[in-house]
């Protein structure tokens, strides 16, 4: 049996729930409130909620034999556990920032600062590295409001597109950590059950792989083919097929990124393509 820990809330939960169901790891749901350990259509995986914070140390001590959250929380931590893929959910930087109209222009302005961050071990680690005595005032949200309140000097918070500090007027000076969404892996049942879990790896990566791209079907003229060829990218070059049709037609076949779809059909009707279906793909393994 592998216990997959995954996020009970938060903002990378729904995603994470996603990407589970288009794995085939479908959880079904059981009325109205979710038990904390559930199973799977897989017999040999069940799934345990856990907030994210605590994920990375049940999958260190056992308690799960793999765990989806970020690598910020692992980080924060200091977990013994293995970042096996990066699911690309969830992408943020945590940084330090301090109000917008500040005299606070580098760290080495903090020296003595009181800063405020959900991240204490990181914040700690951050300031240690460069050598800039602080303190660390502990807080569970709203860290954004600190420096207003004149709890701390500055903050040290995850943002995905910084919005949310300018909002709240604060300036980034420095950037702490690149963070994102893995899986993980206690270091014990990664010996001993590697075969499941490479199993459940390939399942999640295929998922990840198949994100952005789309799966084009077109027909062609034979004598339009290679004018068709030179348009159409492809992860490995077009699929060709005769066409049962007194029209001498082949069939092309290609994936391709989903941004490029929009100028690709007509540069693909220029070229000869007719009949052009565009089809979503879940999965995608090499």
């Amino acid at each position: 049996m592998i216990r997959l820990a995954v996020p009970n809330k938060g903002r990378i939960a729904v995603p994470i729930l996603d990407l589970l169901e288009k794995s085939g790891l479908h959880v079904p749901e059981s009325g109205s409130e979710r038990r904390l350990i559930t199973k799977t259509l897989d017999p040999h995986v069940e799934i345990l909620f856990a907030r994210p914070v605590d994920i990375p140390e049940y999958v260190a001590t056992g308690a799960a034999d793999l765990g989806i959250t970020g690598h910020d929380m692992v980080v924060e931590r200091g977990s013994d556990v293995s970042e096996l893929l990066d699911l690309k959910i969830g992408k943020a930087t945590l940084v330090l920032a301090v109000q917008d109209d500040s005299r606070i222009r580098a760290i080495r302005d903090l020296r003595d600062a009181k800063i405020a961050t959900e991240f204490p071990a990181i914040a700690r680690d951050f300031f240690s590295r460069n050598d800039v005595p602080v303190s660390i005032v502990r807080v569970g949200g709203a860290c954004e409001a600190t420096p207003l309140l004149g709890i701390a000097d500055a903050i040290v918070d995850l943002t995905s597109s910084g919005t949310t500090l300018r909002t709240n007027g604060l300036r980034v000076i420095a950037d702490v950590l690149e963070t994102s969404t893995f899986l993980i892996a206690n270091t014990a049942s990664l010996e001993e059950k590697r075969e499941k879990i490479d199993e459940i790896m390939l399942a999640l990566e295929s998922v990840v792989r198949a994100r952005g791209q789309c799966y084009l079907m077109m027909n062609v003229r034979r004598s339009s083919l290679e004018a068709v060829k030179k348009v159409l990218p492809g992860l490995s070059g077009p699929t060709v097929m005769d066409v049962a049709s007194t029209q001498d037609l082949v069939a092309v076949h290609a994936v391709v990124s989903e941004e490029r779809v929009y100028a690709l059909i007509n540069a693909l009707r220029r070229a000869g393509a007719k009949d052009i279906l565009v089809m979503g793909i879940q999965r995608m393994i090499r």
